[in-house]
Formats: structure tokens, sequence, C-alpha cells
């Protein structure tokens, strides 16, 4: 008995100084550098609001303190973002990407504009879980899916790019749903496509529910004509505001449509992650990994967070590598019911801009 203890103190002595001899090693690395995040979408949206938010407070959790700086590399609709880091970034540390996770569920259709394999990339971690949900303006004068379903054809939509939630849920609806709603591409980010239903150019947008509540919140608490209307939306979700709306796989219709749907969604499992360029050092990857969970879980982050009404469901690497790989191991059947959401296939009632 007292030899096993004597091989389990051991043990534990020697990962001891094995996690020391890593916290000395990143120390001398980071220490009087700067790590640059690199956001696929324009300033002002949720991708830009929750990685800002995590640089402010994760570089404390790193050994040696870097300094952060965030960069907005917007370009089809994070594309850009996700195939920089992939063939261009240094694999050094020193470069974290946040781009959609969409853009892995376009690899696995055979989206000819990826330039990456997801599998490779280093993936550290998602401060949240996604809510996929659709919404109308006021001056629209609808106000439910049952609305909408009646009176889609006249509906524009605005979104960024393929892969996005802006431009493939209201084609989803269009496709598996039978709506009519002409999507409009190309915008830049959330941002964006907020003006362009201020300035009524759109009617309605599809994006998650986690960055609508805090980057849409003046729209949402909006009167009459100028307010946003949630009116669709994809996980159960206890927010008072949207916890009572009709459910995707709810309203969908036939069992090969609702099994499109939920692996579309899978997705959605994490958000707004943040990833290294493949072949950065293992023991950098871990490092920046355990400083995202504590960030996550920084009492002084969550109350910020909180204040902003930002959501925060801590996912792990781990957890994100699972579900890239369940995403990318889509089945023959789904993948071909699915190919209405790659660029340059058919796609319902689409108008590119």
């Amino acid at each position: 008995m007292k030899l096993k203890n004597f091989y389990l103190m051991a043990a534990i002595g020697l990962a001891f100084i094995g996690w020391l001899a890593t916290e000395a090693r990143a120390d001398d690395f980071y220490k009087g550098k700067t790590i640059r995040f690199i956001v696929g979408y324009a300033p002002g949206g949720g991708y830009d609001t929750y990685t800002r938010a995590i640089a402010r407070h994760i570089s404390k959790f790193i050994p040696g303190q870097p300094a952060t700086v965030v960069e907005n590399m917007e370009g089809a609709g994070s594309l850009l973002a996700a195939n920089y880091l992939y063939n261009k970034a240094d694999p050094d540390g020193l470069t974290v990407g946040n781009f959609n996770s969409g853009m892995v569920t376009q690899q696995a259709l055979g989206s000819k504009g990826v330039r990456f394999d997801a599998r490779k990339f280093g993936w550290i971690g998602a401060p949240v879980k996604g809510f996929p949900s659709c919404m109308i303006m006021g001056f629209t004068g609808l106000r439910t899916l049952d609305d909408v379903l009646k009176n889609s054809a006249k509906l524009k939509f605005a979104g960024t790019r393929a892969g996005a939630s802006g431009v493939d849920l209201p084609n989803i609806l269009n496709e598996l749903m039978g709506t009519k709603i002409k999507v409009i591409s190309g915008y830049k980010g959330t941002s964006a496509t907020r003006l362009a239903m201020q300035k009524r150019e759109a009617d309605g947008i599809c994006s998650g529910w986690e960055s609508m509540r805090v980057t849409a919140r003046a729209m949402l608490d909006a009167r009459g004509d100028d307010k946003l209307i949630p009116f669709i939306i994809h996980g159960k979700i206890e927010d008072p505001e949207v916890k009572d709306l009709p459910q995707f796989t709810q309203v969908l219709k036939g069992e090969e449509n609702r099994k499109a749907f939920k692996t579309w969604a899978n997705q959605y499992d994490f958000q707004r992650p943040l990833v290294v360029p493949p072949k950065t050092p293992k023991e950098r990857l871990e490092t920046l990994r355990t400083a995202l969970q504590r960030t996550l879980a920084d009492p002084e982050f969550l109350d910020q967070a909180k204040k902003s009404k930002m959501l925060i469901d801590n996912v792990t690497g781990k957890d994100v590598e699972q579900s890239v790989e369940e995403i990318l191991s889509i089945s023959p059947e789904v993948k071909k019911k699915l190919q209405f959401l790659v660029p340059g296939k058919k796609v319902g009632e689409v108008s590119q801009r």
C-alpha cells in the first residue's frame, strides 16, 4: 500500500514539474509579445464583440501576459479570414482567428472557395453555442412565422455569404419550407445588414440570437415600424424574448428535411470559435486553451458579459474538434440535399448583391 502511495505521489510530482516547465516555456515565449486576433467580420457585429471582450481579459491568464490587438479581416462571410489563417498566418501561437463555424459546413458540402481542412486547425475553443433565428422589421406589418409564410414573396432578407446564417437560413426557409424570400447577399457584416433594414433596403435578417440580443438591442427595444421582431429560432433557450418562438425542427415537414436541417445546425454547437493555424506548437495551443477556459470562468469577465447581455457557454477545444469531425462526416444523402447552400449552385429565389 505504501509502495502504491509512493508511485502515486511520484506521478503527481512529475506531472506538476511538467506543468511548471510548460508554464515557464510559455512565459519565455509570450513575454513582451503581442497576440493578433483576426476577426472575419466587420466591427460592430457579434464576432467582433465577443472577440474584443475576450482579448481584453485573456492576457492575464497567459504566462508572460502578452499584449493583444484585434484586427478585422472581413470578406466572403469570414471565408477570407479562414483561408488566410490556414494558408498565410505564421503558426507560432501569436495569431488567433475567429471565423464563422459555417465555413466548416461549407467544406463538408464541397464549396470551391474553401481552401482549408478544418481538421488541421488548432481549435482553442468557443465562448458560446448558437441559436440561429430569423427576424422581421415592424414596417412590414408582419409579426409571426405564419405572417411570413403567407407574405414571403414580397420580402427581402440581407446577408453576407453562403455559410453564414444571414444567407443560409432564409434559403433553408425557401427550400425546405416553401417560402419565396429574396436573399440579398454581399453585405460585409451584421452591422451592415442592420443598417440595410433601418434604411428599408431589407425587410428582415437571419442571425445568431446570441449576437443580435447584444448588437441589435436598440432595434429590438424599438417600437412600431422601427422594431425588429424575432419569429423563429433553433435551440432551447430560456431568454424570455424568444423562448416561446416556433422552433425550426417543429415546423419543418418531413423527416428528410428535419434531418438535413439538424445536420446543418451542428455548426451552432460552437459559435465564434477561436483557432490557430495548422502546425502551431501543441504546447502553445494548450496554453491558449487553458487561458480561454480561465477567461470564460473569470468573475470580472462574466460580470462585463452580463452587463453587455452576452451569452456565455464555454465550449472546449476538444469539444470543437469533435463537432468539426461530425460536420465533416456528413452523409452523401444529406450532402446532396443541402447543395443549394453552396455558392454557385441553384438556390430558390436568390439575388447576388
